[in-house]
């Protein structure tokens, strides 16, 4: 895939193409449903299969106060995209200036001189240009004068709701990453260096990698669960099965702020400065305040042998 991060940098011949425009946040199944009708289209008419979204959420921009913490990072979000098999992305700079771009400014500068745009898959929710006045009607105003198509992409419903960034945050949120797989597509994740704890874990009898707080990717919220780790330092990515903890360990009450550890099951890694990939599968408990030490490291051993028999199912 070509990640194209300013519209003078469009290489010759891409185009003509076939577009859809978003954020994108999560590359989520409702997101894939229009990547396949994209990509779908894009074959049957001879069109590059091209993704047009952002840098950030705009509304880091136009609403900070009300802006949701990203469900991946920019460079999750491409890696997805690739996956995918979209041919191209356009990564553009969500900045004032482009907050201010009429609809019109918007569809000639970048789907007409710099894609050469014969076909456009929106959702019928869609709004664009300067405080989301082009609409779909608008759109398709503009195709009729600029000769492409616009084709209108349903919603895609999942376990009964419409699967949106959103809905998968409020999920994640509730610690229900079953259902939050579902809508995703692959199970909840985040990546980050592997960074000196408190090595509290290590003293109980279960060392943890912990996660840097820089991690990519939306945690959960409290508690315990299965997953897997995969450290992409290493030759040929190898996967674990871990038991992971997010949260503040209210038994020390010495955390400040939320952290994710993953327990490594059955083996003893050193993964000091590594990058790892962290993928959240099953929630096993919510986070609890134990009286002692003792009772903690049973239940530690409990959740172990618990994510053991879940992950040997999968």
């Amino acid at each position: 895939m070509i990640v194209i991060d300013r519209l003078d940098a469009v290489p010759a011949g891409l185009g003509p193409s076939a577009i859809t425009i978003g954020k994108f946040d999560g590359v989520h199944a409702g997101h894939r449903a229009v990547l396949d009708m994209l990509l779908h289209e894009a074959r049957a008419r001879g069109l590059a299969g091209v993704v047009v979204t952002f840098d950030r959420n705009p509304l880091a921009v136009l609403r900070p106060d009300s802006c949701p913490p990203n469900l991946a990072s920019l460079q999750q979000k491409l890696e997805l995209l690739d996956e995918a098999g979209v041919d191209a992305t356009v990564v553009l700079e969500f900045d004032t200036r482009l907050a201010d771009w009429t609809p019109e400014q918007f569809v000639e500068r970048i789907l007409v001189r710099a894609l050469e745009t014969r076909l456009v898959l929106v959702g019928a929710d869609f709004r664009f240009g300067a405080r989301g006045s082009g609409t779909l009607a608008t759109l398709e105003a503009l195709g009729a004068q600029h000769g492409f198509e616009v084709l209108v992409v349903p919603d895609v419903l999942t376990d009964g709701a419409r699967a949106s960034s959103s809905r998968i945050r409020s999920l994640l949120d509730a610690g229900d990453v079953e259902a939050a797989t579902r809508l995703l597509g692959r199970a909840p994740r985040m990546r980050a260096e592997v960074v000196p704890g408190l090595r509290r874990g290590r003293e109980l009898g279960y060392p943890t990698a912990n996660l840097a707080v820089s991690a990519e990717g939306l945690a959960p919220g409290e508690g315990v669960y299965a997953g897997w780790l995969v450290d992409t330092s290493a030759p040929g990515r190898p996967r674990y099965p871990a038991a992971i903890s997010v949260g503040t360990n209210p038994t020390f009450d010495d955390v400040e702020i939320k952290q994710v550890e993953a327990h490594v099951l059955d083996e003893d890694l050193d993964l000091y400065g590594h990058v790892v990939e962290v993928a959240f599968t099953h929630r096993l408990r919510g986070m609890v305040a134990y009286a002692g030490i003792g009772p903690l490291i049973e239940q530690m051993g409990r959740d172990v042998d618990e994510a053991r028999t879940l992950l040997a199912q999968a």
